[in-house]
């Protein structure tokens, strides 16, 4: 097999010596940009980050997704303002058909997959393949495969992940490339590595050459797991015979964990930051043929993140220039709140905002709990603040969906407090840069990472955290950012979360509010901090520079 991609799908640029091995990047999901809706949240950030930086630093790297017919889900309001989800075909007229047409084995039956090209030049990206199962050759189920991003479906999910990995194994072999290094961002592709493992001759070492694993998760209960027999009836393991696969997997009862099994066919791995590498490394050191676990924090793409204007202030130390573009940069972002709420937040309010993924750990609601408290943060005239909650539940994720609609109800209540609906790449700049106050609320030891502070903060928005994911590698305490002190994390939750709502509203009180109204040269200080911290470490082109240094 070549080891150079067809000239059609060749990088635009001159490959840099210090990037010159080839790598295969797999992931379910990237956030590229606003019109390309093919993912869900930080996952998909991340990834669309690294293969910016890639393009940028002249990386001889690849991307390998899923083009998923109707997104993730566009966020609507029902009639009662309520949230809806909505699941919309969606028409990218920007992807080359590659013409490629192959098949690949789901549950014992042969499903047609195509290959849709992104080209690098088109949003500064590594080159980049999507595959789909929309064709007229399959069946409707084969079809709806790669229709919705995390079917809700255990049969259809699984089938999504053999679509990534499996497909995407043989859509190089289709292009007759062999790539130095395989990277799976998540477990998702893992079925690939069987598809792997036979064309290297059934040999395990030879596969842990090549492959190289990114884990997510820092809880050993929150990694995916099946029945063995359910994924050998879905075709999961390419035809293997289940003896062979216990065999070199090391899985003997009936309980397939996916990321273990990815340790286990790695010569490599990393968790996402420091604190998630060490947890990592806890968490699976007692499982025998574990590869080691490495850290790499994640980082955000400065360049499609940073708004030019207070990036070039920032980079002059010229702070009213800094202050003059912020103000502006909210203007903007209040007329987002107005079309949506009909309220009219001012620019010299103190603007506080949650936005990311809606998920019970992560607390979006914690600043309400205390009513009585709440209500007087909300009613203080002498310093008063504007509050935006924004973010995309699960689609069925009931209790986060009603945790945003409890929320939306309050909002009535206060002229002062909007909820926002979609909550996507466009969305979320405009939230980091008009934003005062970026707010993170996950019980500790919860968050792999977090990525949306880090973007938040290149934009002149000061983050008020826990202290868990990155943050712990950021934060200055009062220099660069607020951090709640850290709570006992084997309290029970209830516990957990009265501490940190009873910390988080008294430094609210006491600190930071004051601070805004009172102190602002203070603020300004630990603002221009802030900015000058997160670069450049938590810009992508180190992240992208320290997987070829630590993984590849």
């Amino acid at each position: 097999m070549n080891t150079t991609l067809p000239k059609a799908y060749q990088h635009p640029y001159t490959i840099d010596k210090k990037f010159k091995k080839s790598v295969a990047y797999f992931s379910m999901e990237f956030a590229i940009d606003q019109s390309f809706k093919i993912y869900s949240g930080g996952l998909g950030f991340l990834a669309g980050s690294h293969m910016r930086s890639a393009f940028d630093l002249k990386q001889n790297m690849i991307g390998i997704g899923v083009l998923w017919k109707q997104g993730y889900y566009d966020q609507i309001r029902k009639e009662d303002r309520s949230m809806g989800v909505m699941f919309q075909e969606k028409i990218f007229h920007f992807l080359e058909d590659t013409g490629i047409r192959f098949t690949i084995e789901i549950n014992h039956h042969p499903v047609w997959i195509k290959a849709m090209f992104l080209n690098p030049t088109t949003f500064g990206t590594a080159p980049m393949f999507f595959l789909s199962t929309d064709l007229p050759e399959n069946d409707y189920l084969a079809q709806s495969t790669t229709f919705r991003l995390y079917d809700s479906d255990p049969n259809a999910k699984v089938a999504q992940c053999m679509v990534l990995g499996v497909g995407g194994a043989k859509l190089l072999d289709e292009l007759n490339y062999q790539p130095d290094l395989y990277h799976f961002n998540e477990a998702h592709a893992l079925s690939g590595a069987f598809h792997l493992y036979k064309k290297f001759g059934h040999s395990i070492d030879e596969l842990k050459k090549r492959l190289v694993f990114t884990t997510h998760t820092p809880e050993e209960a929150g990694n995916e797991k099946h029945e063995i027999h359910f994924l050998q009836k879905l075709s999961f393991f390419c035809g293997l015979p289940l003896e062979e696969v216990r065999a070199i997997t090391g899985i003997y009862d009936n309980t397939f964990n996916h990321t273990l099994v990815g340790l286990r066919f790695s010569h490599q791995a990393n968790g996402v930051p420091k604190l998630h590498g060490e947890v990592s490394r806890q968490m699976w050191e007692g499982y025998e043929g574990v590869c080691p676990i490495t850290h790499i924090t994640n980082a955000q793409n400065k360049n499609f993140w940073a708004d030019p204007f207070i990036e070039e202030a920032r980079v002059a130390k010229d702070l009213k220039k800094v202050l003059t573009r912020k103000a502006r940069l909210k203007h903007k972002l209040f007329d987002v709140v107005a079309d949506q709420t009909g309220k009219l937040f001012k620019d010299e309010v103190l603007t506080i905002v949650w936005a990311r993924r809606f998920a019970e750990y992560k607390r979006p609601d914690l600043i309400t709990r205390d009513q009585a408290r709440f209500k007087r943060l909300m009613d203080n005239k002498e310093f008063p603040i504007q509050l935006i909650f924004a973010g995309k539940p699960y689609p069925m994720d009931y209790g986060a969906i009603n945790t945003f609609n409890s929320l939306a109800y309050l909002s009535r209540s206060y002229a002062n407090m909007a909820v926002l609906t979609g909550y996507e790449l466009k969305l979320s700049r405009q939230l980091k840069e008009g934003s005062d106050l970026w707010l993170n609320t996950p019980r500790v030891t919860r968050e792999a990472s977090g990525t949306s502070g880090m973007s938040a903060a290149m934009n002149g928005s000061i983050n008020l955290s826990t202290n868990d994911g990155w943050i712990c590698e950021f934060y200055k305490n009062g220099k660069n950012s607020f951090v709640l002190p850290t709570v006992d994390h084997h309290l029970p939750t209830y516990e957990q979360d009265e501490q940190d709502l009873d910390n988080l509203l008294t430094l609210l009180e006491e600190v930071v509010i004051p601070m805004y109204y009172q102190k602002r040269k203070n603020w300004d200080k630990i603002m221009m901090e802030s900015m000058n911290s997160v670069v450049p470490f938590f810009d992508s082109e180190r992240m992208a520079t320290e997987y070829y240094e630590k993984m590849y």
